[in-house]
């Protein structure tokens, strides 16, 4: 079987991490195989947004295989395998895809599994699911942007206590504290997910993945340089034939017809 589920329909790509096994722990072969998907549904034009889950109901990911790690450390130490054996840019890491995920989070989320989440756009967790950044726990540290986007999306106070504590909290507490957006029990969690990108593809497709851009650039940007990204991004749109349509559709009273153009 292959440790990455992908599959497209209706405009929506679906990832699934497919190691239930051990709680689609993330191997080599699954992170280039995450990484290829994450490229296909950038370069498809009929794909519009993309769910993200695990297989089985126990897990979304509990990170890194450590026992991949483990057998793989004396050879990388002997320099028969180089220190990083990853794609150049990640999911996690400087792979930036505009069109939107929506991560549904079916049980454990720690680690590289939490990270995962963190690097989409939206998040829904099943009543079940715990989060957290075990990592300090088997004395390493995150390194797919877990301490970079933690502080970014929960109080600084709050980021700072999961990770340094590595304890998970609960689907109903990420949920008080904004990491996720919404929790709902576990039949629900894939039609739910399922609906928010139907929802958010009824909107004009080059106008959401220019909000993506311009939030995700505008972030790292002073205010007056985001703002001018912004007013770029906007003109450019405007120009577009989903630009034209938009507006005739609510002055003819009918539903726009987009074609992401």
């Amino acid at each position: 079987m292959p440790v990455v589920l992908y599959e497209k329909k209706n405009r929506i790509a679906y990832i699934t991490l497919n190691r239930p096994e051990v709680l689609n722990a993330i191997n080599q072969e699954t992170v280039w195989a995450l990484t290829e998907a994450w490229i296909d549904v950038r370069d498809d034009p009929d794909v519009w947004a993309a769910i993200i889950t695990g297989a089985g109901d126990r897990a979304f990911s509990a990170g890194a295989d450590l026992k991949e790690k483990a057998m793989l450390r004396p050879k990388i130490e002997a320099g028969e395998l180089p220190q990083d054996m990853y794609p150049p840019l990640l999911p996690t890491r400087g792979l930036e895809v505009y069109k939107p995920f929506i991560a549904a989070i079916n049980g454990i989320a720690t680690g590289g599994g939490l990270e995962i989440a963190l690097a989409c756009d939206i998040r829904i967790a099943a009543e079940h699911a715990q989060l957290g950044q075990r990592e300090v726990v088997q004395g390493i540290m995150p390194g797919w942007g877990g301490t970079q986007r933690l502080p970014r999306f929960v109080p600084f106070s709050i980021a700072m206590e999961i990770l340094l504590t590595g304890d998970f909290i609960s689907a109903e507490e990420a949920y008080r504290i904004g990491l996720v957006n919404k929790v709902v029990p576990a039949a629900e969690l894939i039609p739910t997910a399922e609906a928010m990108a139907r929802r958010i593809n009824e909107n004009g497709p080059l106008a959401v993945r220019a909000i993506k851009e311009a939030v995700y650039r505008g972030m790292r940007m002073p205010l007056e340089d985001a703002l001018h990204l912004e007013r770029a991004l906007a003109q450019n749109l405007n120009w577009t034939e989903d630009a034209k349509e938009g507006p005739l559709a609510f002055t003819q009273k009918r539903k726009a017809e987009y074609k992401a153009r």
